[in-house]
């Protein structure tokens, strides 16, 4: 028996709700899978936080219409739609399904949208190069802390510098007072 208007209303809710939270929605052919390889790739993608959402593609349609940013979505929807909505991980979730599909041989990646823009198969593995915002983090907090670490460092050689210079002095005084007496003498 097939679903009541309420219970696919509350769907497409489920759905808006989903891409709300998204940066990234990636819709791929889903044709041949078992449940348990499903089940393996919501798995894969667990840690990274995306969720693996298999629907309608009449549903997702009616979720994706009013709003700009996942409009292009449209044109990936026929066959069997899987959708991976991917909300802060983007490049450990493109991995994530990478590996699944390295493993499986049975998924087909159909196309990406983020930020209102639809993405081809390259174009959503360069964004999964990309550094994580954790990496990128790291890398600035590293650069930061190497810039007061030099800072701190030339500092520091101001005085060591003067205190080195102040030793010389009676030393190079030494010197230059051996030196006269040395002439004197030789005179």
């Amino acid at each position: 028996m097939g679903k009541s208007l309420q219970e696919k209303e509350v769907m497409v809710t489920k759905l808006k709700e989903q891409l709300r939270e998204s940066q990234l929605a990636v819709v791929i052919d889903y044709k041949g899978l078992s449940v348990a390889e499903i089940t393996d790739l919501r798995n894969r993608l667990r840690p990274t936080g995306a969720i693996c959402q298999v629907s309608k593609n009449t549903l997702m349609r009616l979720a994706v219409e009013e709003d700009e940013n996942w409009q292009p979505m449209a044109q990936f929807l026929s066959g069997s739609s899987a959708f991976l909505l991917v909300k802060d991980d983007i490049g450990g979730a493109v991995r994530a399904y990478q590996s699944f599909l390295k493993d499986t041989k049975k998924s087909e990646f159909r196309g990406g949208v983020m930020q209102g823009q639809a993405l081809n198969e390259q174009q959503v593995k360069a964004i999964a190069d990309l550094p994580s915002k954790e990496e990128l983090i790291a890398q600035i907090a590293g650069s930061l802390n190497s810039i007061a670490t030099k800072l701190a460092r030339s500092i520091n050689e101001v005085p060591t510098s003067l205190a080195r210079g102040i030793n010389e002095v009676p030393a190079s005084l030494g010197r230059v007072v051996g030196a006269v007496a040395a002439k004197e003498e030789g005179e």
